[in-house]
C-alpha cells in the first residue's frame, strides 16, 4: 500500500507537466486545427531558456517561472505570424509538416550552440529534500510540481468557463464554424492563443527543468507522449487533455514500479483501448473522431 501511494504521488507530479504542456497543444489544435509537432521542442526550449538564464544572469527558479512563459508566448506569436497562418487554409498536412520542420531546426540549433550535454538545473532552494508522511516518502520539489501544475490547470480552467474571452475561445474551441456563425470572429483569436498554448508547454518545460535532463533532445520523445494524451482525452478536448494528462502520469509511474521497462508500452496500450471503444477520445464529440 506504501509502494502505490508513493507511485500514485509521483504520478500525480509527473501528470502536471503533462496535463500543462497537452493542455496547450489541445487548444491549439481546437482554435486552429493545428497539429503542432514543434510543442515537444517548445517545451525544450523552456527547460534550455531557463537554465541558460540561470547559469548567464543567475536568474532563479522563481522569476523563470514567470519570464520564461511569457518569452515562450512571444516565441508563438511570431511562429504564428510568420509562418503557421500561411497555412492555415491549406491541408492540415502542411502546419503539420512545418511544425515538424520547425522541431528539426530548433533542436539542432540548440545542439549546435549549447552542444548534446545536459545543463544544470538544480532544485530551486527551500524546495529540496524530502518528507515523510507516515511511511511515504516524497520529494518536496515533486509536491509542489504537482501542487503548482493543478493550480495552472485550474486558473486556466477558470478563465475558459468564467470570463466571456474564455467563452469565446472555448466556443471557438468546440465548433470554430459554427462560433463565426454566430458572429465571433475567430481569427482575431488565433494568434494569442497560439501564443498561449505556447507558453504553456515553455511553463512546463520550466518545471520538469530540475528533474530532467535538460538538453536538446528532452523533448523528442515528450511530444509522442503529448500526442497519446490528446488523442486519449479527445481531439481539441481542453478538459480531456487535463485529464488524460495526470492519468498517462500515474499509468507511467504504476508502469514504472510494477512492470519497470514496460512503463512506456502502458501509455500507447491505454491509447489503443481508448481509440478502440472510444475512438473521438474520453471527452471528445464524435463528430471529431
Amino acid at each position: 500500500m506504501t509502494a502505490f501511494i508513493q507511485y500514485t504521488l509521483q504520478g500525480l507530479a509527473a501528470g502536471g507537466f503533462y496535463a500543462l504542456a497537452a493542455l496547450g497543444l489541445a487548444v491549439i489544435f481546437g482554435v486552429l486545427g493545428v497539429v503542432n509537432f514543434s510543442h515537444g521542442a517548445c517545451y525544450m526550449l523552456g527547460a534550455m531558456i531557463a537554465a541558460i538564464l540561470l547559469r548567464d544572469t543567475g536568474m532563479t527558479f522563481w522569476v523563470a517561472l514567470v519570464v520564461v512563459p511569457l518569452v515562450m508566448f512571444l516565441i508563438g506569436v511570431l511562429m504564428e505570424r510568420l509562418l503557421v497562418q500561411w497555412l492555415l487554409k491549406l491541408d492540415p498536412l502542411y502546419n503539420f509538416l512545418l511544425t515538424f520542420g520547425l522541431t528539426l531546426f530548433t533542436v539542432d540549433l540548440v545542439k549546435r550552440q549549447y552542444g548534446v550535454s545536459s545543463l544544470a538545473y538544480p532544485v530551486p532552494a527551500g524546495l529540496g529534500g524530502r518528507v515523510s508522511l507516515g511511511s511515504v516518502e516524497l520529494s518536496v520539489y515533486q509536491i509542489f510540481a504537482a501542487a503548482f501544475s493543478v493550480l495552472v490547470c485550474v486558473v486556466v480552467w477558470l478563465v475558459l468557463t468564467k470570463t466571456r474571452v474564455g467563452m469565446i475561445v472555448r466556443a471557438s474551441t468546440e465548433d470554430a464554424e459554427r462560433s463565426r456563425a454566430l458572429g465571433i470572429n475567430v481569427a482575431r483569436w488565433v494568434t494569442p492563443v497560439f501564443g498561449f498554448g505556447i507558453a504553456l508547454a515553455g511553463l512546463a518545460g520550466v518545471l520538469a527543468a530540475p528533474t530532467r535532463s535538460v538538453n536538446a533532445d528532452m523533448g523528442s520523445f515528450f511530444v509522442i507522449i503529448l500526442f497519446a494524451i490528446v488523442v486519449i482525452g479527445g481531439l481539441g478536448s481542453i478538459l480531456g487533455a487535463v485529464v488524460a494528462g495526470f492519468l498517462v502520469g500515474l499509468v507511467e509511474a504504476y508502469g514504472q514500479g510494477y512492470v519497470g521497462q514496460f512503463s512506456q508500452v502502458l501509455i500507447f496500450v491505454l491509447m489503443a483501448l481508448v481509440i478502440l471503444f472510444r475512438p473521438a477520445g474520453l471527452f471528445g464529440r464524435e463528430e471529431a473522431a
